[in-house]
């Protein structure tokens, strides 16, 4: 039996759900045109069901239908109903993905808005705490798509993928920005897509395969600073040697690259040793930005990797390995169902005053994702010193059952 103390009058899906206002949706429902085709199957209960899909990480279509018909009764007091596997398929084939994603960017954006510590972030404990600016990680991932079953993504002669291209603010560590298409797109291309909106005195870390001369030099312009890896066949003329004696940094120079489009184009140029899995590793980085120290523009490159951890929980926490329809549509509409629930999680952990991992986090709430318990003494009492002894027993409970 739960406690008192922990009982809610909804499961804990619906807690998740209810962090998404009913109006938000409708309105944007209604934007898109989508609430005039919607009968039975309407947008929230779309949205609700593919949330769903992300928590218990479902196989198929068959198998989200049959989750959701068994706890019909639950879903229909909360004016969602289940989708029949036909249903559901046709909704994400036909249903525009649009819709999806300005929902994920509104929710986002009223996240922000209303508690505006979490859109600050809490992960200002490194060496960088001191900038007051954005600081902006650009990178790609590939998404494994079925080679048999979709033409719209072909990557090599029997593989197809999608590529997600994505701007993540390192200071919230939430995507400011996100690109979908196919896994044959080079980085660069989608490079000035990605940086268009970003401010004067705004930061942006990027991997060497964004390295495009013009591009630098039109961030420059705008007075976005950036911070990249130079690639191993870079030309340059060394303008002049900056005196380092700092540990680790080898070289620290004004260069001209000879290859830009602007002839008056100069970088700084920066050769030092980074720890990389606890080996020193030699790097050379290049920046437009002449002031900081060497060794903040290596702590700022070292920033950029955080952007891979991101890519790693969407891909191996929530659900986008096995996907529920290959159609270009329905793809979007799984990657930014992820992001959602991605989002309804952080917010909610950042609510709770959650310190563990993301990895916990959702253990947690999976486990109990049909319980009537607050999700907020659900993260409460996470550990062996936070919580009542009768409270955390009935979550070991709760947890077992997810284990059965």
């Amino acid at each position: 039996m739960i406690p008192k103390t922990t009982q809610s009058n909804t499961t804990v899906l619906q807690q998740l759900c209810k962090l998404i206002p009913r109006d938000l949706l409708q309105r944007i429902a209604k934007e898109k045109g989508i609430d005039k085709k919607a009968r039975a199957f309407t947008p929230m209960s779309h949205v609700a069901a593919m949330l769903f899909a992300q928590l218990a990480r479902v196989v198929s279509l068959s198998d989200l239908r049959d989750w959701l018909q068994l706890k019909s009764g639950i879903l229909q007091r909360f004016s969602i109903h289940p989708p029949g596997k036909n249903t559901l398929a046709h909704a994400n084939k036909s249903r525009d993905a649009e819709f999806i994603q300005t929902l994920f960017w509104e929710v986002n954006a009223l996240f922000s808005r209303q508690t505006p510590a979490f859109a600050y972030g809490i992960r200002n404990k490194s060496p960088l705490h001191r900038f007051k600016c954005k600081i902006h990680a650009v990178d790609s991932t590939i998404v494994q798509l079925c080679a048999n079953s979709i033409d719209w993504a072909k990557y090599r002669s029997r593989k197809a993928a999608a590529k997600v291209h994505l701007r993540l603010d390192l200071r919230s560590f939430l995507p400011s920005f996100l690109i979908i298409g196919k896994g044959s797109q080079n980085d660069a291309t989608q490079a000035e897509q990605l940086c268009k909106s970003l401010k004067e005195g705004e930061i942006v870390v990027m991997d060497k395969g964004y390295n495009d001369y013009s591009f630098f030099d039109r961030l420059d312009k705008n007075g976005v600073w950036w911070v990249t890896r130079a690639k191993d066949n870079m030309e340059y003329e060394v303008i002049e040697d900056i005196s380092t004696g700092k540990k680790g940094i080898v070289k620290d120079q004004l260069v001209h690259l000879p290859g830009a489009s602007n002839p008056d184009m100069t970088v700084r140029r920066v050769e030092a040793y980074v720890e990389v899995d606890g080996e020193e590793r030699l790097m050379v980085f290049i920046t437009n930005n002449e002031d900081w120290s060497p060794r903040t523009v290596c702590d700022l490159y070292r920033r950029r990797w955080d952007i891979e951890v991101f890519f790693k929980q969407i891909k191996q926490v929530l659900h986008i390995s096995n996907f529920l329809g290959y159609s270009a549509n329905a793809v979007i509409w799984q990657i930014y169902s992820a992001l959602l629930m991605y989002l309804l999680l952080r917010y909610q952990a950042f609510l709770s005053k959650w310190r563990c991992c993301f990895t916990q986090l959702f253990t947690r709430v999976r486990a109990a994702l049909w319980e009537y318990i607050d999700i907020s003494r659900l993260m409460e009492c996470y550990g062996t010193a936070t919580g009542p002894p009768h409270v955390l027993e009935a979550l070991e409970q709760l947890q077992l059952k997810g284990l059965e």
